[in-house]
């Protein structure tokens, strides 16, 4: 049996007027989310509670048959919350631009899924070594896929926020799904840039290894961001799996990450 320890937390940062952040964390439904606001005023911080609302809706309609798989419910949720965006600007002109990026985990079972859209992140510490299961929908790196860029550059570059996918862009949202499955003790991160732009992947892998419990990690995490300048807001949710020893004596899903790349069809 599979138990997911998590929690979350956002902080509006310390340059910011308000927070653009949002996020979900649901471990009864195995549904974890976050989505960054963008547009200026309050557009932005709108965009993100569609993308949260729209998740937590989703994910609590599902039938009990399970009809619907995970990767069906989460193309439903980039879908949906698009199009609330932009039934939202067709009534409201002045919030015109506004959008906001999209990440989720979901599990069932040991098994999980992702959907990503923008620049926020989805990371997996495995075995004490922290890697990035999302790739950002960016300007910059396109550059660093085109080897214009090394990945260092690419963190001080002047137009690093520029996004390519993200919800709110085109009414035929571009995202991603990615697939694979956890083992015990297995942390998943995800998080705005208002932490992965203040603090260092390495610094952020320390934080996780330790043995605080992630609760703390959590407040680490998001101190570190502030201390480093604190210059967006910043928004972090950690989820720990425990699969139980019955469990782990089961035949075991693969463990490779694939991803599946959906143009809104």
């Amino acid at each position: 049996m599979i138990k997911l320890i998590s929690t979350g937390a956002t902080d509006i940062g310390l340059l910011r007027g308000n927070n653009e952040d949002a996020y979900l964390v649901m471990p009864e439904a195995g549904l974890f989310a976050i989505s960054d606001g963008m547009g200026g005023a309050a557009a932005g911080e709108i965009a993100s509670r569609y993308f949260i609302e729209t998740a937590q809706a989703v994910f609590r309609s599902r039938a009990p048959s399970f009809s619907e798989t995970n990767h069906e419910l989460a193309r439903k949720v980039f879908r949906r919350s698009n199009e609330r965006i932009f039934e939202h600007t067709a009534q409201y002109p002045d919030d015109e631009g506004m959008g906001c990026t999209g990440d989720l985990l979901v599990f069932d079972g040991d098994g999980y899924v992702v959907g990503h859209a923008g620049d926020s992140r989805i990371y997996l510490l495995r075995d004490g070594i922290l890697r990035q299961l999302t790739k950002d929908h960016s300007f910059v790196q396109r550059l660093v896929d085109n080897g214009i860029l090394t990945p260092e550059e690419a963190k001080h570059h002047p137009r690093k926020n520029i996004i390519t996918q993200a919800l709110g862009i085109d009414p035929s949202v571009s995202f991603d799904i990615l697939e694979g499955a956890g083992l015990s003790h297995d942390i998943f991160l995800l998080c705005t840039d208002g932490l992965t732009d203040m603090v260092a992947d390495s610094a952020i892998q320390d934080i996780l290894v330790s043995s605080i419990s992630i609760q703390h990690k959590v407040k680490e995490l998001i101190a570190a961001a502030i201390a480093a300048g604190g210059r967006d807001n910043v928004t972090v949710i950690l989820c720990e799996v425990n699969i139980d020893q019955d469990s782990a004596d089961l035949p075991v899903r693969k463990t490779a990450i694939s991803p599946i790349d959906d143009v809104g069809m």
